[in-house]
């Protein structure tokens, strides 16, 4: 089967060993011959292949096509898994039982994504269980990266006959730590090609009242405000691209969309409606669900042209991201939703991403 899959990727351009652990690729496949392909080294999404109104197939995430690739990527975090946290904390710093933690800082001033060598660079052990279903397990040592408490997670990715994607994450810590887990999939529906289409031209709406707004650090400035008369108004939807440069002092600060939204929520935790997107060209359509109390609407503002799979070339503009998460810096926000986990307790997330056409 590996060599038959449509995305053309094979397995054993995803094998080497890291440090003592194997890396390879695991594919996913449906009733309907949907296929989505992941590697155990951070859990990256290389490929989800589905059609488009006309029936032809393309893969509508942005990755490599082995594993060098991936490990040497201009942009380490290329529809990957984000550990311990992620977004950013202001500064690489937050206090925690009266003490400081010093984290890695990587963006600018601040830390991002759980730090360089986060979740996103580790190898998980990967348990296929079955044709739809795959297991990734990773034990975050303490102290690694600067984060406190050892932290035991579990991702589990499922591709359901519905076309949906559906990732489920749980941990556990020995020691009160802070957790804010997500995927970052680069999302193309166009399909990934040389170039790939910018895409400023899909139709979005997130279901939002409100966003947090940054500084020019990317770091929320403590406010969270409505996003009526504002560039990001997409509760009805409309094209990415109608306000992506408006002369607006926060697309300024993310050079485009790089904000977290906070979802409408009729209870904390539920799993309800978070963004939708459609490539109008091809007709094909993603929506999101998930349990998270925000979402991270990135425009793919720092691209600039770099060679993906099998020659396809990402650049500015040609993704979308929807990293489902925490707010970013709640470990030195107390009135954010809480990040803290404890011994004794599960860190659970669970997000969908379901596939169509229109």
């Amino acid at each position: 089967m590996d060599n038959k899959l449509i995305s053309g990727l094979k397995k054993e351009d995803f094998e080497t060993t890291i440090k003592g652990k194997k890396t390879s690729l695991y594919s996913l496949i449906n009733s309907h011959g949907m296929e989505v392909s992941i590697t155990n080294y951070g859990g990256a999404i290389v490929a989800i292949m589905v059609p488009d109104r006309d029936g032809k197939v393309a893969n509508v995430i942005q990755g490599h096509d082995n594993i060098q690739d991936c490990i040497s990527s201009p942009e380490p975090f290329l529809s990957t898994l984000i550990g311990r946290y992620g977004n950013r904390i202001c500064k690489g710093q937050f206090v925690m039982n009266q003490k400081t933690y010093s984290l890695a800082i990587n963006n600018g001033p601040n830390h991002l994504h759980g730090g360089p060598t986060g979740f996103h660079a580790r190898v998980w052990d990967a348990e296929q269980i079955n044709d739809q279903e795959l297991v990734l397990r990773y034990v975050s040592a303490y102290y690694e990266e600067g984060f406190p408490g050892e932290l035991t997670m579990t991702v589990k990715y499922s591709l359901t006959d519905d076309d949906e994607l559906v990732i489920d994450y749980r941990g556990t810590t020995n020691k009160k730590t802070v957790v804010n887990m997500t995927s970052h999939g680069y999302f193309s529906l166009a399909g990934i090609g040389n170039p790939t289409p910018e895409a400023t031209n899909v139709i979005c709406q997130i279901n939002a009242d409100h966003y947090i707004p940054i500084d020019e650090t990317s770091i929320p400035t403590g406010e969270i405000l409505k996003v009526e008369g504002t560039p990001f108004d997409f509760r009805t939807p409309h094209a990415v691209g109608d306000m992506i440069d408006a002369d607006d002092e926060q697309i300024r600060n993310g050079a485009g969309y790089d904000h977290c939204f906070v979802l409408n929520k009729h209870e904390p935790g539920e799993l309800s409606f978070a963004a939708k997107i459609v490539e109008p060209v091809s007709g094909r359509s993603m929506e999101v669900y998930t349990t998270e109390p925000g979402v991270q609407f990135y425009s793919d503002n720092w691209a600039d042209g770099y060679k993906g799979q099998f020659g396809a070339t990402f650049g500015r503009r040609s993704a979308l991201c929807f990293e489902a998460q925490h707010f970013p810096d709640s470990p030195n926000r107390p009135y954010f939703p809480s990040v803290i986990l404890r011994p004794g307790e599960v860190y659970k997330q669970k997000t969908v991403y379901r596939f169509g056409v229109e």
